[in-house]
């Protein structure tokens, strides 16, 4: 019966522990993707980014080499109706607060892909932060839709 317990223990604890990361004061949760068609160049990386510090913080880039060429931190505007993509150089991450990277906003663009996201794998990488050093991430990867209804125009499609 204690095998039992203590393996049910150390399960809810893995399970609590998927889905985020840390290192010093930053931590990020919920680290997801959407899938992407075949032969498609491009994806996108969605995370909450958390500084719990008393200093603010700054991420400065990000890798995905399994999947991608290329990686840049993005943001997305609307601009009269028009919707724009830039990369940015850093992003800060007040002290004690959140920034969410999500559809419509600021995300992970992964450029240059070496093979479709899929709906149930991972891709693996790593955000670096200016402060907090490397953070290694796992984006899940969801459905190709997922999280669209945050995006401009898609209303929800």
């Amino acid at each position: 019966m204690k095998t039992v317990l203590k393996t049910a223990c150390a399960a809810l604890l893995l399970a609590g522990a998927i889905g985020s990361a840390h290192a010093g004061d930053i931590s990020l949760e919920h680290p997801w993707s959407r899938a992407t068609p075949a032969g498609a160049p491009v994806g996108a990386g969605y995370v909450t980014l958390k500084n719990a510090g008393a200093a603010p913080d700054k991420l400065i880039s990000a890798t995905a080499p399994d999947v991608a060429g290329k990686v840049e931190v993005h943001q997305m505007t609307m601009d009269g109706g028009v919707m724009k993509m830039r990369p940015i150089n850093g992003l800060e991450i007040p002290a004690g607060k959140s920034v969410e990277l999500k559809p419509g906003g600021y995300h992970i663009m992964f450029m240059q892909l070496k093979k479709p996201l899929v709906a149930g794998e991972t891709v693996k990488g790593t955000l670096s932060f200016e402060k907090a050093g490397a953070v290694p991430v796992e984006f899940k990867i969801e459905a190709i839709g997922a999280g669209a209804g945050g995006m401009p125009g898609h209303k929800g499609h």
